[in-house]
C-alpha cells in the first residue's frame, strides 16, 4: 500500500474523509507552486512570488471564531467576547458538511511541527482545497524534512481541515456568518471555511499553543525574538502595525522568530518556521530585509497590488487592503536561528502603536509597571484604516493578543511576572507611533531614532543614564539616548501646542483606567498602583 493509501486510509477511519483520490501529500514548496499555478489559485510577479488575492476577507474575522464548549474545555478556557462558545453537537454538523463538501476533490495535506523545542512541539497536519495554503502552511511552521524527520501517519496531534470554498449556515450551524474558525480542542480538531485568509490557518494553531502551553508551565506568547553576539535575548510584545517584526529583524542581531514564542525552564523557542509580515508601504531603505523577502523565490503575497502585465509589485497600494501581507521561511532572513530557540530573555520590550502621539518614544518600566502594561495590552488605530474610523482609536488587547488568548489574562500575566523575576529581566515601553501631535497632526516616529533607541536598552547604554518621571503616565524616560536628539525623548516638547498635549495625553491615561478596571480584582495591589498618575476618575 503506497503512503498516500495508507494516508487516505487513516483520515478515512479517523476523521470521516470519503473517497480521497487525489490527495497531494507533504509536496515541496516548488511543487506547491506548480499545483497552484497549473489550478490558477494566484499569479507570479516578476522576480518569480507567488501572489494570491482573499476576496471578501482579507484579514481575521474575529467574530467567527468560535471554541467547542465540551467537559475538556469547560473549566479552562476564558469564554466571552473573544472566545464565543459552541456546541459539541454544532461543530459535528459543521463538520459533516465539511466532509461532505470535500468528497472527491483534490487536498493538499502538509505534517509540519508548531513549537522549535523538541520537547514541547506539536505535530500538526493542515489538510486544505488549495495548493497555495499548503504553500503558506509549508512556510509557517517547521517542515520536518528540513530536520531529517518524517512524520508518522497518526503522529500529528492536531488537524486544520481547511474548506475555504465552504459557506457555513447560521441557522443551521449555529456561526456567526458563512465563515467559521472553529477549534475542538479536545479532540485536536480545527474547521476554518468560508474565508481564503491564509493567516487564519497560522493563528488558529498559536490559539492552541496558547491553551496548552500555559497548562504545564510554558509561558506562551504573541512577540518576536532575537539573540545578539553574546547569547542576550530579546523578547518585543506587540500587536499588528507596532513594529514586532520590523525590530526583530536587526543585522546584528539573529532572529529567533517574529510572531509567536515560547518560553520555558529552557529558554525561549519559536512556535513557528516562516515569518508573515505586513508588507504595505514596505521599502528597501527602511527595511531591506523583510523588502527582500517580497522578491525571492518560497514567498507568498497577499493581497499585493501588482500591474497584470509587468508584474511589477505595487507595496503603497492599499486599494484592497492596508493588510497586505508576506508569508516567508524564517531562513530568508539571513543569520535568523532556525529552529528558533535560544536562552532566557535579558531584555523585554512592549511595543506600542500610539496614535494619539503622548508616549514616550522609550521609557524604563518596573517589574510591575511592566505587568500592567502586558494586561493592557495598548496600541491605536488611525484614521482610514478602518471603515468609520475617522480619527486615532485606542485598543487594548490584552497579553498583546487577546484574540489567541485561550485562557484568563491572569495565567499569561503570572507566568510572566514569575519569569521576569526569576531571570531579573529589563523591561521597556517603546512608543512606535506618533510624536509631535496625534494622527493627521504629528508625524510617526523616525525608524531610525526607534532602532537607536532600542539597540540602545538591549546594549545596556541606558542602564545608567538618569530618567524623568512622566507626570501623567508615571514612566521613567531617559533624558538621554544615543544617536537620538533629546527633545525626540521627551513627547510634550515636540508638541507646538503644551496644553493640547496635556489634554490629549489625561485623555489617554483615562483609558488607561477605564480598560484595567475589568482586571484589578484579579491582580495584586502593586500592580494596580502602576496604573498611569493622571486620569483616573
Amino acid at each position: 500500500m503506497s503512503t498516500t493509501a495508507t494516508l487516505a486510509q487513516h483520515l478515512a477511519s479517523t476523521l470521516g474523509l470519503k473517497n480521497t483520490n487525489n490527495l497531494y501529500w507533504n509536496q515541496s514548496s516548488p511543487v506547491l507552486y506548480e499545483q497552484a499555478l497549473n489550478r490558477s489559485e494566484g499569479k507570479i510577479s516578476k522576480d518569480g512570488v507567488f501572489v494570491a488575492y482573499t476576496g471578501t476577507f482579507t484579514g481575521r474575522a474575529p467574530n467567527d471564531k468560535f471554541i467547542v464548549d465540551d467537559a475538556g474545555s469547560h473549566d479552562n478556557v476564558w469564554w466571552g467576547k473573544v472566545n464565543k462558545s459552541l456546541t459539541e453537537a454544532q461543530f459535528d454538523q459543521v463538520l459533516a458538511d465539511a466532509l461532505q463538501f470535500l468528497e472527491g476533490r483534490e487536498l493538499f495535506v502538509q505534517d509540519l511541527l508548531a513549537g522549535a523545542s523538541e520537547a514541547d512541539e506539536l505535530p500538526v497536519r493542515i489538510i486544505s482545497q488549495y495548493a497555495w495554503h499548503a504553500l503558506f502552511a509549508r512556510n509557517m511552521f517547521i517542515r520536518p524534512d528540513d530536520l531529517n524527520r518524517t512524520l508518522g501517519v497518526d503522529e500529528p496531534k492536531f488537524t486544520v481541515l481547511h474548506v475555504p470554498d465552504m459557506q457555513a449556515d447560521p441557522e443551521k450551524h449555529g456561526t456567526h456568518s458563512g465563515a467559521f474558525v472553529l477549534l475542538n480542542l479536545t479532540r485536536g480538531l480545527i474547521l476554518i471555511g468560508g474565508t481564503h485568509y491564509a493567516g487564519e490557518i497560522k493563528k488558529s494553531i498559536f490559539s492552541v499553543l496558547n491553551y496548552l502551553l500555559p497548562q504545564r508551565g510554558i509561558m506562551s506568547m504573541h512577540a518576536s525574538a532575537n539573540v545578539g553576539k553574546d547569547g542576550d535575548v530579546a523578547i518585543l510584545f506587540g500587536l499588528s502595525g507596532t513594529g514586532k517584526t520590523t525590530l526583530s529583524a536587526d543585522p546584528n542581531r539573529a532572529l529567533i522568530g517574529d510572531d509567536e514564542h515560547g518560553w520555558s525552564d529552557n529558554g525561549v523557542f519559536n512556535l513557528e518556521g516562516g515569518c508573515y509580515a505586513k508588507v504595505i508601504n514596505l521599502s528597501a531603505e527602511q527595511e531591506p530585509m523583510i523588502y527582500k523577502t517580497t522578491q525571492t523565490f518560497g514567498t507568498v503575497l497577499e493581497n499585493v497590488v501588482m500591474d497584470q502585465a509587468t508584474r511589477e509589485l505595487n507595496l503603497d497600494d492599499n486599494s484592497l487592503t492596508e493588510n497586505t501581507r508576506a508569508s516567508y521561511p524564517i531562513t530568508q532572513i539571513p543569520g535568523a536561528l532556525y529552529p528558533g530557540k535560544a536562552g532566557h530573555p535579558k531584555h523585554i520590550i512592549m511595543l506600542t502603536c500610539d496614535a494619539f502621539g503622548v508616549l514616550p518614544p522609550i521609557s524604563k518600566l518596573t517589574t510591575e509597571q511592566a505587568m500592567y502594561h502586558f494586561i493592557s495590552g495598548y496600541t491605536a488605530k488611525v484614521a482610514g484604516t478602518e471603515k468609520g474610523v475617522t480619527e486615532p482609536t485606542a485598543t487594548f488587547s490584552t497579553c498583546f493578543g487577546a484574540p489567541f488568548m485561550a485562557l484568563h489574562p491572569s495565567v499569561y500575566a503570572d507566568l510572566l511576572g514569575a519569569k521576569i523575576n526569576e531571570h531579573g529581566v529589563s523591561c521597556w515601553l517603546v512608543n512606535t507611533g506618533w510624536t509631535g501631535g496625534g494622527y493627521g497632526v504629528g508625524k510617526r516616529m523616525n525608524i531610525h531614532h526607534t532602532r537607536s533607541m532600542v539597540n540602545a536598552a538591549l546594549n545596556g547604554d541606558l542602564d545608567q543614564v538618569d530618567t524623568r518621571r512622566d507626570a501623567i503616565f508615571g514612566l521613567n524616560i531617559p533624558v538621554s539616548c544615543p544617536d537620538v536628539p533629546s527633545d525626540v525623548l521627551e513627547p510634550s516638547s515636540t508638541w507646538a501646542d503644551k496644553a493640547a498635549y496635556t489634554t490629549k495625553a489625561t485623555y489617554l491615561a483615562s483609558l488607561f483606567h477605564k480598560n484595567f478596571a475589568q482586571y484589578s480584582a484579579g491582580v495584586s495591589a502593586a500592580i494596580c498602583a502602576a496604573a498611569p498618575l493622571q486620569g483616573k476618575e
